[in-house]
Parts: structure tokens; C-alpha cells; sequence
């Protein structure tokens, strides 16, 4: 079989469809409620938060105001509802001042009234407010100490939950007894609303005996006044049943497994069969990409699970324990694994990027792995090895000239993933 298409192009268009299928431009709409007798409050929070709002103005018939938040440099120009930045994955000042001031009011809703609540990932950090006794300082440290520790992202949250005067269902709470709809992009394995941001409308079921749970499994060292607070649970989040979330509903309006159908959808357009691996996928980086690589040579060998040309498609959102002092989210740490467990094997391609843009803290969305990435590494003098016990994924990829580089997508559907195996030639 001839290959028509460059491996390059043909994946990071698979990575854009992907990106497309999950913008709120195209899924907002079609989710909206009708307009209360009385006020509608629009908040939010989470990379995409902006991008949420401009949608429902474009579309909403009747008067609207509000606030929403969202990280440094995802902001966009709207009409009736303000946008702050702030600091993400660890919060700031300009965090706290958002949340207090969408707390506030939420609290002078009444029951005419409709609070429209926008959630996408990374609204955990973006939307901060301590629980009384806690400081912004307290919070930021044990967020340091759970993005190094190799937590799933439930876990963070649920000790991010049991932190907070507004997650975990306690904004909803606030504005009771105002309706309450929530419209959310996932960015979490399973598209669990109350691991979502850390659900701060939707009932909380995890416990302050779960937080310090996370705590001792990671072995965590947090503030005497953190764990202080943990340990007596004075003020537990709200739970399913609690009256005042009897009238909040919360939609997902983007998912994880929407993007990779789209994906899947524009490799059969291009005549390359796609296999949806799963769009939850979770452990570590390099760990996942052992796996993939052990997948993708039994295509390579025997045609199994199909024959190629195939692309295996994944999401979801591994983890990355860091032990060395490089740089790199979790989808360069994958590639880079699967770099090394491929060992140069021929026709063998692939795309990890989160979809908002940002792998981990830095300016790239992921990178390609080509079958002459270590080839071209060596000759530059860079040792793939020493840069995955460093935690360099950024700095391997950088050095070839293979990071994708997007800027901010204003969605959150996690981290898409595309192994492209090519017959033998």
C-alpha cells in the first residue's frame, strides 16, 4: 500500500479535529435553559471558561450578567459577563478574589432566579477560596505537593473539595434557593460532575476521611492547619439529598470520548481504520506508554487487534511522579517513554497533546514522536534515557524541533493521544 499522506500532517489533524469537536462555539447552544421570571447570573470557572461565556452571549435571549475565570492569557473579549485571569495549576491572590466575589453573588440570588454555572477543567485552581481557618498560602502548598506526587486527578480533588468554602457543591449551596444548571466540559476520567473542577455545584459523596486518605497514600507533607482542619471535619460538603441542591442540574456538554470519536471520524475519512483504546485511561506517563508500545508492535508483528495502517486512539489523564528537575507535562513524559520503549522501531508514529494547549506548566500542547526521534537525538548528542530520568520531555523534544505548540484552545477535554502504525515497507 502507498501512503498518500504525510505522518505528521495526518496527526496533528487528528488532534484538531479532536480540539474542534470540543469547543464550546459548537456544544453551548444547544444545552442553554430557558430564562428565569427573575435574574440570570452567568458564573465559571476553568480554561475554557471565556470561550463558555462568549457562547451563551452569542446565543441568549434576554438580559445576563456575571463573572467568570479563567487562566493567564485564556481570556477573550465579551459583553455582559466580566472575565478575570488567574493562576493555574497553582492558584494566586487573583484565584481567591474571583471566587469571594462569585460567592458573594451567588448568595443575593432568590428563588426566581437562575444561576448559570460554566465549568471546564482547571477550574480546581482558578477558583479559590479557603475554608475558614486556611490560607491561600495553605492551599498552595498542598497543591504544590499533589500535581508532584503522582495523584489521579479524583484524588487531588477530593482533598482540593475539603479545602474549599466554594467546591464540592457549596456554591450551589449559596445560591439556593435560585435554580441551578451547570454546563461542564470534562476534562477527568469517567466525567464524574463532582470530580469536575471539584464540583462546586454538584453533590460531593467523598468525605474528609477520603482526603486524609489521598494525603497518607502519597505521604504528603501539608501544613499543620491543613491537616488540622482534615482531621476534625467541622463542616462537611454538601452530600447527595441535601436540600439545597435539590434544584441544580449539571450537563456535560463536551467529553473526552466526543473528541476521539471526531478523531476516529476523520481517520476513516482519510482511509486509516482508528481504534478507540478508551478515553479514561489514567497511571503514570511512562507506565501507559509501555503499554501502548506493546500494543503497537503486536499490530506491527501480527495485525492484532487490526492490521495496519491503523491509528490507536486514546485519552484520558495520566500522572507524572517527578523525581528529576526537567521540563515537560505528562503527554511529553509519554511520548518520550514510548520513545524509548519503541527503540526506533520503523513505521511507527505518534501525537500526545493535552487539548487545552498546556502540557502541564509549559508553552507547548505536546509533541510527535517519529520513528527517527532517538536516531536524530543521538546525533545531536541528547540521550533519550537520561531525559526521561529527568523528567525532560520538553527538552528531548524541544531539541528535535518536535514540540506542538497551539497557544490556548479555550477547551478541556484532557489529553488525546494517536499511535499511527504504517505496513512495513
Amino acid at each position: 500500500m502507498t501512503w498518500s499522506l504525510d505522518p505528521r500532517t495526518f496527526l496533528r489533524s487528528l488532534f484538531d479535529k479532536a480540539v474542534a469537536a470540543a469547543l464550546p462555539s459548537e456544544q453551548i447552544g444547544q444545552h442553554l435553559p430557558s430564562p428565569p421570571k427573575g435574574r440570570t447570573l452567568v458564573v465559571g470557572a476553568g480554561k475554557g471558561a471565556a470561550a463558555m461565556a462568549r457562547a451563551v452571549e452569542d446565543v441568549w435571549q434576554g438580559p445576563l450578567s456575571g463573572l467568570v475565570v479563567t487562566r493567564y492569557g485564556h481570556g477573550l473579549p465579551t459583553r455582559a459577563i466580566e472575565v478575570v485571569e488567574a493562576g493555574h495549576p497553582n492558584p494566586d491572590a487573583a484565584s481567591q478574589a474571583a471566587a469571594s466575589r462569585i460567592l458573594a453573588m451567588a448568595g443575593e440570588l432568590g428563588a426566581d432566579d437562575l444561576l448559570l454555572c460554566l465549568i471546564s477543567g482547571g477550574g480546581s485552581a482558578l477558583m479559590v477560596q479557603p475554608a475558614p481557618g486556611l490560607s491561600l498560602d495553605d492551599k498552595k502548598a498542598v497543591t504544590r505537593e499533589l500535581l508532584r506526587c503522582g495523584a489521579a486527578i479524583d484524588e487531588i480533588n477530593t482533598v482540593r473539595k475539603h479545602l474549599s468554602a466554594i467546591k464540592g457543591g457549596r456554591l450551589a449551596a449559596a445560591a439556593w434557593p435560585a435554580q441551578v444548571v451547570t454546563l461542564m466540559i470534562s476534562d477527568v476520567p469517567g466525567d464524574d460532575p463532582s470530580v469536575i473542577a471539584s464540583g462546586p455545584t454538584v453533590p460531593d459523596p467523598s468525605t474528609f476521611a477520603d482526603s486524609l486518605a489521598v494525603v497518607d497514600k502519597y505521604g504528603i507533607s501539608i501544613p499543620e492547619s491543613v491537616r488540622r482542619h482534615l482531621t476534625e471535619g467541622a463542616e462537611e460538603s454538601p452530600k447527595p439529598g441535601d436540600h439545597r441542591l435539590a434544584q441544580a442540574v449539571a450537563t456535560l456538554v463536551a467529553t473526552p470520548q466526543v473528541a476521539l470519536e471526531a478523531a476516529a471520524s476523520a481517520a476513516r475519512e482519510a482511509g486509516i481504520t482508528p481504534l478507540i483504546l478508551g478515553n479514561s485511561i489514567e497511571g503514570e506517563a511512562r507506565d501507559v506508554a509501555k503499554v501502548m508500545a506493546a500494543i503497537s508492535r503486536q499490530v506491527a508483528a501480527h495485525g492484532q487487534p487490526l492490521p495496519a495502517p491503523c491509528v490507536l486512539l486514546s485519552g484520558g489523564e495520566t500522572t507524572v511522579t517527578v523525581h528529576g528537575k526537567g521540563r515537560g507535562g505528562r503527554n511529553a513524559e509519554f511520548l518520550l517513554a514510548l520513545a524509548v520503549a519503541l527503540d526506533g522501531q520503523a513505521d511507527i508514529w505518534a501525537i500526545a497533546c493535552d487539548t487545552d494547549g498546556i502540557d502541564g506548566t509549559e508553552d507547548n500542547a505536546g509533541a510527535i514522536l517519529t520513528p527517527d526521534s532517538l536516531a536524530r537525538a543521538r546525533a545531536l548528542g541528547v540521550d533519550a534515557k537520561a531525559c526521561l530520568a529527568d523528567n525532560d520531555g520538553y527538552g528531548f523534544f524541544a531539541a528535535l524541533g518536535d514540540l506542538v505548540v497551539t497557544g490556548p484552545t479555550r477547551t478541556n477535554v484532557n489529553d488525546f493521544r494517536a499511535i499511527l502504525i504504517l505496513p512495513s515497507t
